[in-house]
C-alpha cells in the first residue's frame, strides 16, 4: 500500500465520490450505501462499508481493503470486483480484509 494516506474524518454520504490518489484511504466514520471510494493503494473503513470500495485503482494487485463491517454493494481491487450477492453471507457484517488471492479473484478473510 502506498506512503502517505489520505485521512476521511467524518461520514462519506450517498452520492460521494471520494478518490485517494497514489496513496491509501483512511475512513473513520462509516460509509453510505450509494457512496464510492477510490484508491490506488489501500482503503481502510474504521466503520460500516456500504457502497462500493475500489482499491488499486490503477492497477495494484497487491492492494486490499480492510473493515470494521463489510455491508458493500461492490468491493474491487485492481480491476477485479466482487458485488454483493457473491458476498458469502457468513462475512456480512464482519471485519475483513479484502485482497486478490493466489488464483486472482477476490478472496475475503476474516480479521475477528
Amino acid at each position: 500500500c502506498g506512503p502517505y494516506p489520505s485521512t476521511l474524518e467524518g461520514a462519506v454520504r450517498s452520492g460521494q465520490q471520494v478518490y485517494a490518489e497514489n496513496s491509501d484511504l483512511i475512513v473513520l466514520a462509516p460509509v453510505s450505501s450509494g457512496a464510492e471510494l477510490i484508491a490506488d493503494g489501500c482503503i481502510h473503513v474504521y466503520g460500516a462499508l456500504r457502497g462500493r470500495a475500489i482499491a488499486g485503482a490503477t492497477g495494484n494487485p497487491e492492494a486490499r481493503i480492510f473493515c470494521k463491517r463489510l455491508e458493500a454493494d461492490l468491493v474491487a481491487i485492481a480491476g477485479i470486483y466482487m458485488v454483493a450477492d457473491q458476498i458469502s453471507k457468513e462475512l456480512i457484517g464482519k471485519s475483513v480484509q479484502i485482497r486478490l488471492g493466489d488464483d486472482g479473484n477476490i478472496c475475503i478473510e476474516l480479521l475477528e
